[in-house]
């Protein structure tokens, strides 16, 4: 059988899929369908050092091809999340934590506290957060502000430090590439798009945030041209995400450069949808006579080099 095993700084996976933040809570829900530990890694909700209540509702709403979502990162804060976190340790399999907060001393508050105990295998840096020591920019805008972030918080852990890119911006790669030289050992993109829906009969936006995150199919082409584009800006993996519903999307972002992939609005439509995609992985590999799925990372990059 072909080896799936990939790795992301000193965490190595056994196999390339996870789920995104956001869409797997703590992994109760998904417990009955399947084994967790058949994913390459569980990939909790975004955490905070305290408790963030969320957006007033109405919080998600359908779109063409995705949904919107305007949650608000609503979590039970550190500590109360890490006995949840702890209770995932029976599955053989790595959790990362999404770490997010207002300031820096927020970040850094949720990594102390999660390094008292070693039930934390590696931390995705969320920068879509807006920094209200910044007059409320999202950190994930601004090179500068992410070399800061990821600068303070590198000392405080030896554990894989991944930073979750927003899409957000004029050019990705200038942000992939402050994260990278401030210590990241990976990238993970794209989060959402900012988007909205309007009520036509009441005539006002649905969502009570007004905008929100799109996720979903919709999003799959954006984010594999900067899965594309990051990749060729930086030295360091990327986890790519972003409308993945399938095993031929995983493998489209593999092809493009991505060492793993995360899935995220597609649990919500099928909940066997992550090992449905590792055991599609491994056909397509095998189809083609691949002995690992680290044979295909970029491999569409070289094919087009070489027609070149």
């Amino acid at each position: 059988m072909p080896d799936l095993t990939v790795s992301l700084g000193k965490l190595v996976l056994k196999n390339p899929v996870m789920p995104a933040s956001g869409c797997f809570g703590y992994g109760e829900e998904y417990a009955p369908f399947y084994d967790l530990s058949s994913l390459g890694a569980i990939v909790v909700k975004g955490t905070t050092a305290k408790p963030w209540q969320g957006n007033a509702p109405q919080r998600i709403v359908e779109t063409p091809a995705g949904m919107l979502n305007a949650i608000g990162l609503q979590n039970p804060g550190v500590v109360a999340a890490k006995a949840k976190i702890s209770q995932l340790l029976r599955y053989r399999t790595p959790v990362i934590v999404n770490v997010s907060g207002h300031s820096i001393e927020e970040y850094k508050k949720v990594i102390s506290v999660l390094e008292e105990e070693n039930t934390v295998a590696a931390y995705e840096i969320n920068i879509s957060c807006p920094n209200v020591k910044a007059g409320g920019m999202t950190f994930g805008t601004d090179p500068d502000i992410v070399n800061k972030l990821i600068t303070a918080l590198r000392p405080l852990t030896e554990k894989t430090l991944i930073v979750k890119l927003s899409p957000n911006v004029t050019d990705i790669t200038e942000i992939a590439v402050a994260a990278e030289s401030a210590g990241a050992d990976a990238l993970s993109l794209i989060n959402t798009l900012v988007g909205m829906a309007i009520d036509i009969e009441k005539k006002r936006p649905v969502l009570a945030n007004i905008t929100g995150g799109l996720s979903g199919p919709a999003v799959k082409p954006v984010a594999l041209r900067m899965v594309w584009q990051v990749t060729d800006a930086v030295n360091i993996p990327v986890i790519g995400m972003g409308g993945i519903s399938s095993a031929e999307d995983a493998v489209e972002f593999i092809l493009a450069g991505a060492t793993a992939v995360a899935i995220g609005a597609a649990n919500f439509v099928n909940p066997t949808v992550c090992p449905e995609v590792v055991a599609g992985i491994e056909e397509y590999l095998s189809s083609y006579n691949y002995t690992s799925v680290r044979e295909i990372v970029g491999l569409a990059k070289r094919t087009v080099n070489t027609q070149s």
